[in-house]
């Protein structure tokens, strides 16, 4: 189910958020808050100091805490971590959380940070609802986030059962104000499609790349790549901690993806081993009419 609405403005659902990691998706989320004008003071939470100070400077946060001190004043928290620290955040949180407290996360997988946070919320889980805004970029920081990244993009939510209705509605609004729209959707449906259309482009676009910086004459290679290597290695250029999380959270699903596209390369480069010109246009034909179809109905280019 997908529900769009236009922005809300002035409505006070969030009179305290808290943000742990303040860079381009947790950045970007309090800032399209204020931007809306749904929230009132923001705490920023963080490993490291500097990276708090330049988010303050940058107004993306009013002040920093500890995740201890954040629970205790937040009414909405987002977690923007890698996947491998969520538990250890939510465990340091869930003594000192609010009775009214909500938490969600951004995190590229729902499986994995389910188990997590039931193991480190437990009998408080209901506090917690999954979610991941389909937006994103391979700059990192707080000078990355901008207020306008979840405009009209998509939010996937995988409520569990002990969620509340009134909890569900309520961050459904939240992510509508930042110009978003909520799909709600199963963990493992979630882990098994994003596998395919997010987690293996960015692993074969590492693997390319690496392979390309290690030719002995890399730098002739780089020296003449152009627009179609630039695009197809933009996604490389993301943080390794982050996407390492992803990729061993979500294991088995792109495992199984990467078995598929095994299988498809096969195909192609036999047709090519071959001079099988029919087999070789057929493939890159399909490939044309599918892209051009997705870009056509996505409205990108």
């Amino acid at each position: 189910m997908v529900k769009k609405e236009q922005p809300l403005q002035g409505r006070p659902l969030i009179d305290v958020l808290a943000v742990v990691g303040v860079g381009l998706i947790g950045g970007s989320f309090a800032l399209a808050l204020r931007r809306a004008g749904v929230v009132g003071r923001v705490i920023g939470v963080g490993r490291s100091q500097e990276t708090l100070r330049r988010a303050v400077d940058l107004g993306l946060v009013d002040e920093t805490a500890s995740a201890q001190d954040a629970a205790q004043q937040a009414d909405i928290i987002f977690l923007s971590t890698p996947i491998g620290a969520m538990q250890g955040v939510l465990q340091s949180m869930q003594p000192y959380l609010r009775s009214n407290a909500l938490i969600t996360d951004g995190g590229s997988t729902k499986h994995d940070v389910v188990k997590a946070a039931r193991l480190a919320l437990g009998e408080k889980i209901a506090h917690f609802i999954p979610g991941h805004p389909i937006a994103g970029a391979e700059t990192t920081g707080p000078e990355a986030a901008y207020a306008e990244l979840y405009d009209d993009r998509n939010v996937i939510l995988t409520p569990l059962e002990e969620n509340s209705q009134a909890d569900r509605d309520r961050l459904s609004r939240i992510w509508q104000s930042c110009g978003a729209r909520v799909m709600f959707m199963d963990p493992y449906v979630h882990d098994q499609v994003l596998a395919s259309v997010s987690h293996v482009p960015h692993f074969l676009a590492s693997v390319f790349m690496g392979q390309v910086a290690s030719a002995a004459n890399s730098d002739q290679r780089f020296a003449l790549a152009g627009t179609g290597f630039r695009d197809f290695t933009r996604i490389a250029a993301g943080s390794a901690e982050v996407w390492r999380d992803i990729f061993l959270s979500n294991r088995e699903a792109v495992l199984a993806e990467l078995d598929e596209v095994r299988l498809a390369l096969d195909a192609a480069q036999q047709a090519l081993q071959a001079e099988d010109g029919q087999a070789l246009y057929d493939f890159l034909e399909r490939a044309a009419v599918a892209r051009r179809f997705w870009a056509s109905r996505s409205g990108l280019k």
